[in-house]
């Protein structure tokens, strides 16, 4: 396959598929968006407004019926599809990239992750947060030992939605394995996941607060790893004050930072990775220092690296022709379901979880 672009069928063009893959397959050199599928004619109309070169399927079985002509299969569609969708390209021999989190149990995740490995292919994991521009300056200042040793680590994912929008996403169902805390809660834990290692205990509160709401909407986890760091980690709809996405205390230091990496409102605004991709004013930069608070000028601003949301998808193609490594697993997906399930488990018996 080297040198000719990987033929890319995109199941699902709602939220994640028209704002995150779509437009992410297409900016990657190596990669071209062959056939969206989506059943609903305003998206098919819009995919094709989008990508005017783009074969737009109504079903999966279409899109399967063509796997031949296919290279990789892009799973986006919601959250209940992912095993049987993920599974069904796995049995027609194509590599898959499904959406966070990859299914709703980490046994599950599992036994996907099995099946790619019996039939030598690429099976990954949409985990775009890992290339947020915060989290990006973060890894480079716990590899610098910047702040000493880490004792605490706090993130946030909060937002003020104080009327539900309704969907699957706020579904009460189980089936449609909805919520913050497998929503939102999947991009945290997966962070610290990454940043701070395996977890021995997990305590978590899951909450319904608002009139109408079917799910939890304001959701909280403290994760104790196995290194001795404590993550305290929120997910919130009805949050009226944001705090800081990340505070991070060390022995040495503490770095602070607000606002979100500017990725995601760029994409939903129709823009495209190109120059100046990324990047955040200098206004909005975090601080390091220690005795003082950031918001009266305790510290240093410390530059905000660019993020790079295209990373992943280049990383997709890499590890598909030159043999690269996947950039997210699903190893790594159940691992971080393992952390997901224990929560939910905390929460709703009022229980600490032991991993």
């Amino acid at each position: 396959m080297t040198g000719t672009p990987l033929r890319v069928g995109l199941i699902g063009y709602g939220l994640a598929g028209s704002v995150f893959h779509a437009p992410l397959i297409a900016a990657t050199e190596s990669l071209v968006l062959d056939t969206v599928v989506t059943s609903n004619p305003e998206r098919q109309e819009q995919a094709r407004a989008g990508f005017p070169d783009v074969r737009v399927a109504g079903t999966p079985d279409e899109l399967f019926a063509r796997s031949g002509d296919l290279d990789l299969v892009v799973v986006a569609s919601p959250n209940k599809t992912h095993v049987p969708l993920a599974r069904t390209a796995l049995e027609a021999g194509l590599a898959v990239v499904v959406d966070k989190p990859v299914a709703g149990t980490a046994a599950e995740a599992r036994e996907l992750a099995g099946l790619a490995d019996e039939r030598g292919l690429l099976l990954s994991v949409f985990q775009n947060r890992r290339w947020d521009n915060d989290f990006l300056t973060l890894r480079a200042l716990l590899a610098e030992g910047a702040l000493g040793e880490v004792w605490r680590f706090e993130s946030r994912f909060e937002r003020w939605r104080p009327r539900p929008k309704g969907g699957w996403r706020e579904s009460g169902d189980p089936a449609e394995i909805g919520g913050l805390l497998y929503d939102l809660g999947s991009h945290v834990v997966d962070q610290a996941l990454v940043l701070f290692g395996p977890v021995t205990r997990v305590y978590a509160e899951a909450v319904v607060r608002r009139a109408g709401a079917e799910t939890d909407d304001d959701t909280f986890l403290a994760l104790t790893h196995a290194n001795g760091v404590r993550s305290h980690l929120y997910a919130s709809a009805t949050t009226a004050q944001l705090g800081p996405r990340f505070r991070v205390l060390g022995s040495e230091a503490g770095y602070v930072k607000y606002g979100l990496d500017p990725q995601e409102a760029a994409l939903r605004e129709g823009g495209r990775p190109g120059a100046g991709w990324g990047e955040e004013p200098e206004e909005l930069w975090g601080r390091i220092g220690s005795g003082e608070s950031p918001v009266t000028g305790g510290g240093g601003a410390v530059r905000t690296l660019p993020g790079d949301y295209p990373a992943y998808y280049a990383a997709v193609a890499k590890a598909l022709t030159d043999g690269g490594p996947n950039p997210v697993t699903a190893a790594e997906a159940a691992a971080a379901l393992d952390v997901l399930e224990a929560a939910r488990r905390s929460a709703r018996d009022g229980v600490a979880v032991s991993l």
